[in-house]
């Protein structure tokens, strides 16, 4: 059977560009490799509001609701950022995967469970799994197969710029459910966290270049508990050179479209599948799926956060260069009453680039943040 559109990889990118095809009557096969929709889980979980807005699904995974964060220094230095409002919830992944998957197929989105892709040739996916070895034909093929993505791969694509390796465990332990916590320096090269999940519960974890089991070891002392739940997994950061051609698409992180200041990437995966759907949708109308046609793809994302992208990846950038005394000082001038106030006004887990714009033009910050200037920032001021 040929379909109007493929998709490989069922996380919440697949699901929400799967959807949008069907909604629009485009046949529309979506291939997981996993057994289960939403396993394993390789997430904190923590969205924001707009994230979770961009799931369209119900309260039914939320286990947790936050304010905001505390930031905590190897220095000592603490900077609470609390909004008093709900800024984010904390999900299961695995059960809002799921219920996302499940609004798919009632959108008509037919499923292939363990099943993965080998192979390409010509416009078909060649398959391998418990349904046995298939061929499936495609107009257009969206890849949302993650940070290893095989589609990536088989058509010999440039990859994202940096790859992070994560540790994360659930542990008993009580915190205060209100506030996530943020740790710098416990990896110099990102950040480690703890997200409260519910009464007695919390999810700690770290993401790095470098040492992560042994950092993330040491990070599991300041809770003197044994860990539970414990996964790994990858996270890509720099944008792939091009995200469409061959008559593919590529969204979410196998695009790189992690978001290089938090390592969030439901916001941007979710955002990138639909305008991925609405170039499928157009194309298929059209019955034009050359690289001209596809290049809408890309004009679509990049208007949207390709900027944001863009800037996270050079604060990114900057944050490899700074040590931990540098990072202590900010911490430190954040606590001004009125810059605490421009954090809350205008901080935006997806969208960091007005706060940013912000900061940079206030005379307190500007000699501590000299370095991001004279590294290309002034160019989003």
């Amino acid at each position: 059977m040929q379909y109007d559109v493929i998709v490989v990889g069922a996380g919440p990118a697949g699901n929400a560009a799967a959807q949008a095809c069907a909604e629009q009557g485009l046949t529309t096969l979506c291939i997981e490799e996993h057994g289960t929709i939403g396993f394993p889980v390789q997430c904190a979980g923590l969205l924001s509001n707009a994230a979770f807005a961009e799931c369209r699904i119900t309260d039914r995974s939320v286990l947790n609701r936050v304010s905001g964060a505390r930031v905590i220094t190897g220095q000592g230095s603490e900077l609470l950022i609390d909004a008093r409002i709900q800024k984010a919830v904390v999900v299961d992944r695995g059960e809002a995967d799921r219920e996302m998957a499940r609004n798919a197929a009632d959108a008509g989105v037919e499923f292939r469970l363990k099943t993965g892709v080998y192979g390409i040739r010509e416009n078909c996916v060649l398959t391998r799994g418990v349904y046995g070895h298939e061929e499936h034909r495609f107009r257009i093929l969206i890849a949302a197969d993650g940070p290893r993505s095989t589609i990536a791969r088989l058509y010999g694509k440039d990859r994202a710029q940096v790859f992070l390796s994560g540790i994360q465990a659930d542990i008993p332990f009580e915190c205060d459910p209100r506030f996530v916590e943020i740790f710098p320096d416990a990896s110099p090269e990102f950040f480690a966290w703890s997200i409260p999940t519910g009464p007695g519960r919390t999810r700690v974890g770290l993401c790095g270049q470098t040492q992560v089991p042994e950092r993330f070891a040491e990070l599991l002392k300041r809770f003197g508990t044994s860990a539970t739940h414990l996964v790994t997994g990858t996270l890509p950061l720099g944008l792939m050179p091009r995200t469409y051609g061959h008559n593919t698409l590529f969204v979410g992180d196998a695009a790189g479209f992690a978001k290089p200041t938090s390592g969030g990437g439901i916001y941007t995966g979710i955002r990138s599948g639909r305008h991925a759907a609405a170039t499928a949708i157009a194309c298929c109308e059209r019955g034009c799926s050359d690289d001209l046609s596809l290049a809408e793809y890309e004009r679509r994302w990049q208007a949207d956060f390709g900027r944001e992208l863009e800037l996270g990846f050079r604060l990114f950038g900057m944050r490899q260069k700074m040590h931990p005394e540098d990072l202590d000082r900010i911490i430190q001038a954040l606590n001004d009453p009125s810059l605490l106030a421009s954090i809350v006004e205008y901080g935006d887990m997806d969208r960091p680039g007005k706060l940013m714009r912000k900061l940079l033009l206030n005379p307190s910050m500007i000699h501590l943040l000299k370095p991001l200037l004279i590294s290309g920032i002034r160019s989003f001021l």
